[in-house]
């Protein structure tokens, strides 16, 4: 923004790409917490989110964001708390406050408008949710006027706060609430506070003008202490009132561990250091011993244990801050260009080994072998810096799932596995557009109605299963779903209805499943807002296509099905085997790569012609290069055949050479030469020529479909 210096635009920047990681999380959180509305740690995590964003949106003036989020705040405090339950209502409330959210960050990129009278409607349905839930469980009304407690003397770090609160008997009278001064220590920070009964008389002499029950209150906080006395200072005659740190950053050691139970007990005052060494050789916990002693009422025990836990919670925050704090965000335009230079050092690398190959000097050679060795580490370095989890990638999806499912009226829930598997950025980011299409094809096509289910034997709820692993140099990601399967009579009849194949074709059953990928096909008989126009799969195919993988589909009738994709590892710089063939250089992914084998005449003249090699008593087919890129030169007397694994059947390739394996950085053909069958790209070798990479799978592909002679012997 004009007016802003450099450091505001920074932080603004910073928010945006942590709101962004936030929202993400608050998404996923909601989820969770949908199918656990009890678990307290998801409860957290949300408030947590909305917190952050609030506190960092006011930071770097975004105003509506921090005032509109401060909203939903409100309700997960009031559910944390335990004044509010975790409803359906709230988690589509608060779905639909993170979505506003976001169109408000993008608002202030001028992506979008935001619509103010959508963040009224939130905001007024989350305030009806919690009026209704306003007043205490001890029949309090709610505040109305709330004192912020004094900022004097606050903190730069935070400090962990071991308080007793203990009113005097008369507090009452005076008509204040002490319920609402907990409250104000609530808002200072990370706090838990339990109450202590064991002065609470019996019925017969109980007072109910009386106050009997006192507080042990641990705050983690950054004000300080008179900040937290500030909160008392109007009952400070009415009460005693105890504040010591217990837990401070850099002050004590995070390695070792938080006191034991007695000798929180002994700090308090709970108990007398003597008395628990003369209990401490006896079989039993310390905390059952001092109860049945009677030393110790049972409240003291629950306070001492949950001050333990809440400093061990805080110090692995601390923690996991000062990690996250090790690293550093870095624009992804940046790494891009980083992983291009580092093509370009292989390049020259290449280049400086072919040189040191062709001197012979000694010097040289092992000045070469060095770069090579540097050279690799940083590739592999670079590689690994561009690898990130698909998890966050799968988490994405439950969202589309849980709304899907609703609008469709179907009860669906989505399990992933193989989250922690890593993938190339770059293809990742390429890889969203394609799994939603599949996904809604499964949700609105796959899985029936739960009547419809329940009849056919199986569960009510149906299941999308999404998983991904390694499989060599490829990662394999699979979309399962339990629901009717495909049709296979009914995807060759409208095949042949649309004129895509003719009515005597002979297909085989993967063939024909194949056919769900061509553009405009559908066997919807009724048209949707989530599918049927024929538009989505054929677009998950030209997707996985661009990014050099396959798609493969499986499935059975009232089973369901199962769409596997094969996707490289990266996109950038790959293994490859350099063949020549004429004066032409190519290069063939070595992930590919089966093995090499020699093709002579007297092999030729053995199957008449034919396009296949016996190779160890196996038919192996074979596609000539030379034929295909159209090389007029003389033939060698010996050719070599690179025999390659294509989707689970092996092909082979004759060249005339098999150089060796080369280093390969990927370079694109630019525009002119994207329509070229079989090829995927090009890379520069170290004498400065071009060499085409050879596009395995779609050559296979162009042969099969445009030469039907050697499609025959393609299938052998």
């Amino acid at each position: 923004m004009i007016g802003e210096d450099d450091g505001l635009a920074a932080g603004r920047e910073a928010f945006k790409e942590e709101a962004a990681e936030l929202l993400a999380e608050l998404e996923t959180s909601l989820l969770e917490l949908e199918e656990n509305p009890t678990d307290e740690d998801l409860i957290g995590r949300v408030f947590r989110a909305m917190h952050t964003v609030k506190g960092s949106g006011a930071m770097f003036g975004f105003d509506d964001i921090a005032e509109f989020t401060h909203e939903v705040e409100t309700a997960f405090d009031m559910v944390r708390m335990g004044k509010l339950a975790v409803s359906k209502e709230l988690t589509n409330l608060t779905l639909r406050a993170r979505d506003q959210i976001r169109t408000m960050i993008e608002a202030s990129e001028g992506k979008t408008t935001v619509d103010h009278n959508v963040s009224k409607e939130i905001i007024d349905s989350l305030q009806v949710l919690t009026r209704g839930s306003s007043v205490s469980a001890a029949g309090q009304e709610p505040e109305t006027e709330t004192r912020k407690p004094s900022d004097s003397g606050d903190i730069t770090h935070a400090v962990t706060y071991r308080i007793r609160f203990k009113p005097f008997a008369d507090l009452f009278i005076t008509g204040t609430n002490p319920i609402l001064l907990i409250n104000e220590l609530r808002q200072m920070g990370n706090c838990m506070v339990v109450a202590q009964t064991d002065a609470i008389p019996h019925l017969e002499e109980f007072n109910p003008e009386s106050c009997a029950t006192y507080w042990d209150i641990i705050l983690t906080t950054t004000h300080s202490s008179n900040a937290i006395k500030d909160v008392f200072i109007f009952v400070d005659d009415m009460c005693d009132i105890h504040v010591e740190v217990i837990d401070e950053e850099g002050e004590y050691d995070e390695d070792e561990g938080y006191m034991k139970l007695g000798q929180i007990l002994a700090a308090r005052g709970d108990v007398k250091i003597d008395e628990l060494k003369k209990l401490l050789g006896k079989q039993k916990k310390v905390g059952e011993i001092l109860v049945d002693a009677g030393i110790v009422d049972s409240g003291h025990i629950k306070s001492a244990l949950a001050e333990q836990q809440h400093v061990k919670e805080v110090r692995e925050q601390r923690q996991k801050s000062t990690d996250s704090a090790a690293s550093i965000r870095v624009p992804s335009d940046r790494l891009d260009k980083l992983v291009d230079l580092v093509g370009e050092l292989v390049t020259v690398q290449a280049r400086l080994s072919q040189t040191a190959a062709i001197d012979a000097q000694a010097v040289l050679t092992s000045i070469a072998e060095e770069v090579e060795r540097l050279t690799w580490e940083l590739r592999d370095s670079m590689m690994s810096i561009r690898m990130l989890p698909i998890g966050t990638t799968f988490s994405k999806f439950k969202r589309l799932v849980r709304d899907l499912s609703i609008d469709l009226g179907k009860e669906i829930q989505m399990t992933t596995d193989g989250a922690e598997t890593e993938l190339d950025k770059t293809v990742i980011e390429k890889l969203n557009d394609p799994l939603v299409h599949i996904i809604r094809n499964s949700i609105d096509h796959g899985i029936e109605k739960p009547d419809v289910r329940e009849a056919a034997g199986k569960p009510r709820m149906g299941t999308v299963h999404l998983s991904a692993g390694h499989a060599g140099a490829n990662v394999l990601i699979k979309i399962e779903d339990d629901g009717a399967g495909l049709d296979k009579d009914r995807i060759l009849k409208k095949a042949i209805d649309n004129g895509l194949i003719a009515p005597d074709a002979e297909l085989s059953e993967k063939e024909i499943f194949g056919m769900i990928f061509a553009p405009g096909f559908s066997t919807a008989q009724t048209i949707t807002n989530v599918s049927g126009r024929g538009v989505g799969m054929d677009v998950v195919k030209k997707n996985i296509d661009a990014l050099r993988g396959l798609v493969e589909v499986k499935s059975k009738k009232g089973t369901g099905t199962t769409i596997t994709l094969r996707l490289p590892l990266t996109l950038a710089i790959i293994d490859g085997l350099l063949v020549k063939i004429a004066d032409e250089v190519f290069v063939i992914p070595l992930a590919v790569v089966e093995e090499c084998v020699e093709l002579t005449k007297k092999d030729i003249e053995r199957t008449h012609g034919r396009h296949v090699s016996n190779v160890r008593g196996n038919l192996i087919p074979y596609i000539r290069l030379r034929e295909h890129f159209l090389i007029d030169a003389e033939e060698p007397e010996m050719e070599q055949i690179v025999i390659t694994e294509v989707e689970d059947k092996k092909v082979g390739f004759v060249v005339d050479y098999v150089i060796g394996e080369h280093q390969t950085v990927i370079k694109t053909l630019g525009r002119v030469f994207k329509d070229i069958s079989g090829v995927s790209g090009a890379t520069i070798l170290g004498d400065g020529t071009v060499a085409l990479i050879v596009d395995i799978p779609n050559l296979v592909r162009s042969v099969e479909r445009h030469e039907p002679v050697a499609a025959d012997t393609v299938g052998v």
